[in-house]
């Protein structure tokens, strides 16, 4: 089985390139991935899922906006919530016509997009699966009071520079591997700091597959974190400080899956405390040894601990 690589046009003038696997008319699984990556992380997943003896799903990874070759618009207002939330309700109509998502599955930042689709449209997907991205609930209380979640992210203000995708870019995009190996050790207003040779996933074979995304750009990735107020105070920029969150706006009542790699340094432990005021519905699984980047980690574990959730019921 191989993966295709399909363009798929939206209806209101979006373009999101699309990695899939699995019989066209299966039940679908959505897989949306966070920054500073891209599709091809959820490969080894989507082929595991569309194999006829874990599912024989239809499995579909977009690239976000402003990611790899799908639409890049340049103001940061084009990457508020609502417009990411309006790219994956118009893909899940094109991919799975009228019937539901059979499961929604997202890390980082495809993470928050998820959080909001399921509050707002629930009716698109049957199961939510969440892999160390924080619920907006619990991210703004952390932010606002915590200051081990502000610092831990610090970085947030780097990536809002004006000069962020310049920097990142430079030296063969150096700046941007300690954001896998250091997994927040330097990551100060600079970006800088140690850079560890951790992360033994991070193979060269790997780290061509980063570059590929990253050389069709770098400001549509950066222009998410300039789109949302959701970052550490400063002297000038209230952020978090400045939000308020109806409850309505947090409730997700859909079944939903939640994986958290505990050694997570720029997503701590304390984002899952509470959930379940929120999301009722909730199966929570704290992965020891596992850091932000568990997919890559351990995707034997995270393949189970998925597989049981989406076959359940």
């Amino acid at each position: 089985m191989a993966i295709e690589t399909f363009l798929r046009e939206l209806p209101h003038g979006i373009t999101l390139s699309c990695r899939a696997a699995g019989p066209r008319g299966a039940p679908v699984l959505m897989f949306l991935h966070g920054f500073p990556e891209g599709a091809f992380v959820w490969d080894e997943l989507m082929l595991h899922f569309a194999d006829p003896a874990h599912g024989g799903f239809r499995c579909i990874a977009p690239n976000l906006r402003g990611f790899e070759r799908s639409s890049q618009p340049p103001e940061p207002s084009a990457y508020r919530a609502r417009w990411l939330v309006q790219d994956i309700a118009a893909l899940i109509a094109a991919e799975a016509g009228d019937a539901p998502l059979h499961a929604l599955v997202a890390h980082d930042w495809g993470g928050a997009v998820a959080w909001s689709l399921a509050n707002q449209q629930p009716g698109l997907l049957q199961r939510l699966a969440i892999v160390n991205s924080p619920h907006p609930g619990t991210f703004l209380r952390e932010l606002r009071s915590n200051p081990g979640q502000q610092a831990a992210s610090a970085y947030m203000n780097f990536l809002i520079r004006p000069d962020a995708e310049a920097l990142l870019a430079e030296d063969d995009f150096a700046r941007l591997w300690p954001f896998f190996t250091a997994m927040g050790a330097g990551r100060d207003e600079g970006a800088g700091g140690p850079r560890p040779e951790g992360a033994g996933w991070l193979t060269d074979e790997v780290k061509e597959r980063y570059r590929a995304v990253w050389r069709h750009g770098l400001t549509g990735g950066c222009n998410y974190y300039r789109a949302s107020p959701l970052r550490p105070p400063r002297e000038g920029d209230a952020g978090a400080l400045g939000v308020e969150l109806p409850d309505a706006m947090l409730r997700v009542e859909v079944p939903t899956l939640v994986l958290w790699g505990t050694g997570d340094t720029a997503l701590p432990p304390e984002l899952v405390d509470g959930l379940e005021a929120w999301v009722p519905k909730l199966t929570l699984h704290r992965l020891e040894g596992a850091t932000h980047w568990l997919i890559h980690e351990q995707p034997a574990r995270v393949a189970g601990l998925l597989g049981e959730f989406v076959r359940a019921g």
